[in-house]
């Protein structure tokens, strides 16, 4: 059964077993609602190490997280674990029913709109809803993205740099858990308002990743995304049984590679449409060809070369083929031994 609540106050995180609620956000400009779904489960033989939280849909035309959120809401047994688990499938519920990264309700973008406002438009007050009621729940917080339609990148979990070295450490061994070939530090200077950074100062262990791409439900990615978030909850007890390797097939451990700075960003130069010459995860050199910008106006006209800024792994490509002017082209992440 799930329980529709007006008043977060009536959300029970401690009641024994699964709970099933959706949460109700007024409307700004109508009567009515957006009803966020929220599940709670909190196991039947005792505590665990941590509690966790795992987000879905903060971009809604980003499925992977979607998909495996809302599985984990079916799936789990609270018979058979420990502590607390948080599942939101869908945080920006009406961005995801329109398939659009924003909320056409107002037009923001959730992961701009932390830490949020009680007094704000309805992203603002879901924001503050995560912040308020949900992060002082749990220790660790898990929001599953892909690059919707803007971006392509190989299959990673990401988490940015961190000062504290304790909440360093292990946030660095979560990240593994995901068992994607690479993770990806990346800066927190491209972007205020991200969830994950405001999940991060609250002292947090917090892992976002990218695990797809073009508004699809990728499978491979939803595979890690769906297994790594288990693999969390088995690392701090919450579920039985040990850690499992989710690419079998894959021998090397997952690459840490980091894009900490606003430089590693290299913005397209012109309108133009893009062709790619380059497959992602691969390693390039300085000057190695990465693609074609293309200007239609002058159809005789020679594409312009775009070629690596430095050496390192290609981390990020953007997707749809026509691009403009200042949307980020590519990053070139450099290999870091953490």
């Amino acid at each position: 059964m799930v329980h529709v609540v007006y008043d977060t106050s009536e959300i029970d995180f401690a009641k024994p077993g699964k709970q099933h609620y959706q949460v109700a956000f007024h409307l700004d400009s109508s009567w009515g609602y957006s009803l966020v779904p929220l599940t709670v489960v909190n196991g039947l033989q005792g505590p665990a190490k941590k509690n966790v939280v795992a987000i879905g849909g903060t971009h809604g035309n980003e499925y992977e997280g979607q998909v495996s959120v809302k599985r984990l809401c079916h799936d789990l047994d609270p018979a058979t674990m420990r502590g607390r688990v948080i599942l939101i499938p869908q945080l920006s519920e009406s961005a995801c029913v329109a398939n659009a990264r924003e909320s056409p309700l107002d037009r923001v973008n959730m992961n701009r709109a932390f830490p949020g406002n009680p007094r704000g438009t309805i992203s603002y007050r879901i924001s503050d809803f995560v912040k308020t009621c949900i992060f002082p729940q749990v220790q660790v917080v898990l929001d599953i993205h892909s690059g919707g339609n803007e971006a392509v990148f190989p299959l990673c979990s990401s988490f940015h740099p961190i000062p504290d070295p304790e909440q360093r450490a292990e946030t660095v061994k979560v990240s593994q858990l995901f068992d994607t070939p690479f993770i990806l530090l990346y800066s927190s200077q491209m972007a205020s308002g991200l969830l994950t950074d405001e999940a991060e100062a609250m002292g947090k262990i917090t892992i976002g990743g990218e695990f797809g791409f073009a508004e699809s439900t990728h499978r491979k990615g939803t595979l890690h995304a769906y297994e790594g978030i288990k693999n969390v909850l088995r690392h701090y007890g919450l579920l039985p049984g040990e850690v499992v390797k989710i690419d079998p097939a894959r021998l090397a451990a997952p690459r840490f590679v980091q894009a900490v700075n606003l430089e590693d960003y290299i913005a397209c130069p012109r309108n133009g449409v893009w062709e790619p010459a380059v497959e992602l995860g691969i390693d390039v050199q300085e000057g190695d060809l990465l693609g074609r910008l293309h200007d239609f106006f002058d159809h005789s006209s020679e594409p312009l070369e775009i070629r690596a800024h430095r050496s390192g792994v290609v981390s990020m490509l953007h997707f749809a083929a026509q691009c403009k002017k200042g949307l980020t082209l590519y990053v070139i992440a450099q290999e870091v031994q953490l």
